[in-house]
């Protein structure tokens, strides 16, 4: 199993994004995300450009259907990059 990378609540929206999750409604600072067909609906906190805790985030990933690996690689995939590539300790 791969290690949980550290991201904030605003990357994580765009990884889910890019997995087909929509943002469907925003409460506050909590981003409320769901994909056609999908059971489960996503509450992503958003908090300033903090972090998400492992815990919060490990739970946001199996509601998604997704593995440790699957959410790293769509992070990769993001317009910047290079920042989380350094985040995550990969060579560019």
């Amino acid at each position: 199993m791969s290690k949980l990378p550290a991201v904030s609540g605003a990357a994580a929206v765009q990884a889910f994004s890019k997995a087909g999750f929509v943002v469907t409604r925003v409460t506050g600072s909590h981003y409320i995300m769901k994909r056609d067909g999908h059971r489960f609906i996503l509450t992503v906190p958003v908090h300033s450009n903090r972090n998400l805790k492992p815990g919060t985030l490990r739970a946001l990933i199996r509601a998604a259907g997704l593995s440790v690996d699957e959410f790293r690689q769509l992070l990769l995939r993001r317009a910047l990059a290079g920042n989380v590539r350094a985040r995550l300790g990969e060579d560019r």
